[in-house]
């Protein structure tokens, strides 16, 4: 039996049909039309009628039976704590490479939990295996129409999937496509490459076998990223990865960039793309923005420098003056992964009289990494690599480091612990637009996190 919760408000959209009503933070929905929704896609769907019987529980437990018309489709602007009212699913799979498993004890709970969530993946872009579903779910994902998803593939023989997932149901990946074919349901793939398990022969026959499923006006396989695997110190010491270096990640390069033209060909697109981390791992320059076409696999970290480097580009022209009035000088942190893509931006910030910016790219020691992308940077990373150095008038701290909503690194510590050991205010900032603005707008911005 599933058991599901009422659905807690976290905010009120101003102007909505719901603040108009008196909707408040904290309220709850219990059912809609006397059906409990189970989650963010049920409420939606449930909320395109026009006539609605709200059950709805107040801050103070009082129950409410709230009666709303409106247009077909118009939603109420409610946002809620979480999206999904049921729980998440758990994942049972045993990924050698897993982020969860390759993480120090000790952590907050939520860095621990495993899911395979269709709905995240559905609503977020989060990637599933597929191996966690009920015949219910599948049932739910015809029915409601529920594409596309994210699936992580890995590899599409049954062996080396079973061997990569350590379990029995990965290796019917192949009839899964088959599916989502017959159902004219769509999913984007990722392929995380372990060397010397799925990598070589074993990747040229995944993609192969992908872009068999590629075709048709509603392809079943709309696209392919490829991933390498991403190992830390904390790793259960059994496992039987390897990192991949730099001759991998050329040798990987190579072997895809082959298949994109041929797909190229074939199809009108690439298809199958790499993830940014090969090109910075083989110390290559990314591809042109022309590569990227319609950003498909943007989520999985494919395209993101390019993307980034195109919108400060734009946003530079409209926003950065000559000069400043007021002199002013900024240490930018970021994974030194990225430090060569971004010198060019720095040279371009430079160049405002009056502005300095210096960047600071850092590995992580926590994670023990020669290599880092800037999100996997922690607190600890920070406190080891900035000491002694002149960060003059703040640090510029990209959000990505942080979790949702809060200032807290993913060591747990916060940005207001790091602030206070360096002595110096720390400066969140979320885009390009941010970014900019913290660096030529009054320091006393309300983004402003002081020591």
């Amino acid at each position: 039996m599933i058991n599901v919760k009422p659905a807690k408000i976290s905010r009120v959209l101003p102007d909505s049909i719901a603040e108009e009503i008196g909707f408040e933070a904290g309220d709850a929905i219990v059912s809609i039309n006397q059906t409990k929704p189970r989650d963010l896609i049920d409420y939606r769907f449930m909320c395109s009628d026009e006539y609605l019987e709200l059950e709805v529980i107040d801050a103070a437990g009082d129950i409410h039976v709230i009666e709303i018309e409106k247009d077909y489709d118009d939603d109420l602007g409610l946002e809620f704590e979480t999206a999904l009212f049921d729980g998440l699913m758990q994942c049972n799979n045993h990924c050698p490479f897993c982020f969860i498993d390759q993480q120090p004890p000790g952590k907050r709970k939520s860095l621990y939990f495993k899911d395979d969530d269709y709905r995240l993946s559905f609503l977020y872009g989060s990637y599933l295996t597929l191996t966690n579903l009920t015949e219910a779910e599948w049932r739910r994902i015809e029915q409601m129409r529920l594409s596309p998803l994210f699936v992580s593939v890995h590899a599409t023989e049954p062996e080396v999937r079973t061997r990569l997932l350590k379990n029995n149901r990965a290796g019917l990946i192949m009839s899964q496509f088959e599916w989502f074919q017959e159902r004219r349901l769509q999913i984007h793939a990722q392929v995380v490459v372990c060397p010397g398990i799925n990598d070589g022969e074993h990747l040229e026959r995944t993609l192969s076998d992908l872009a068999s499923f590629h075709q048709g006006d509603i392809p079943a396989v709309a696209s392919a990223a490829v991933v390498p695997v991403g190992l830390t110190r904390f790793r259960p010491s059994e496992d039987e990865l390897i990192p991949v270096s730099q001759n991998k990640a050329i040798e990987v390069i190579e072997q895809v960039q082959e298949l994109q033209t041929k797909y190229r060909q074939q199809f009108g697109s690439n298809f199958v793309w790499l993830a940014d981390e090969w090109f910075l791992i083989a110390r290559q320059d990314v591809p042109p923005e022309s590569h990227y076409e319609d950003y498909p696999q943007i989520g999985n970290g494919v395209g993101s420098i390019r993307l980034f480097l195109k919108q400060f580009q734009n946003t530079a022209k409209e926003m950065l003056p000559e000069k400043i009035n007021r002199s002013r000088r900024f240490t930018w942190v970021v994974g030194n992964a990225v430090e060569q893509a971004f010198q060019q931006l720095v040279e371009q910030l430079n160049m405002v009289e009056g502005l300095e910016i210096n960047l600071v790219a850092l590995n992580s020691k926590y994670w023990g990494q020669e290599i880092t992308v800037t999100g996997l940077l922690t607190g600890q990373d920070l406190l080891q690599g900035l000491p002694g150095k002149d960060l003059g008038d703040g640090i510029l701290l990209p959000s990505l480091m942080l979790k949702h909503d809060d200032t807290k690194f993913l060591d747990d510590l916060t940005v207001e612990d790091v602030s206070s050991e360096l002595n110096v205010s720390i400066f969140p900032v979320s885009g390009v637009e941010e970014l900019i603005n913290q660096c030529i707008e009054n320091s006393h911005s309300d983004r402003l996190l002081s020591v």
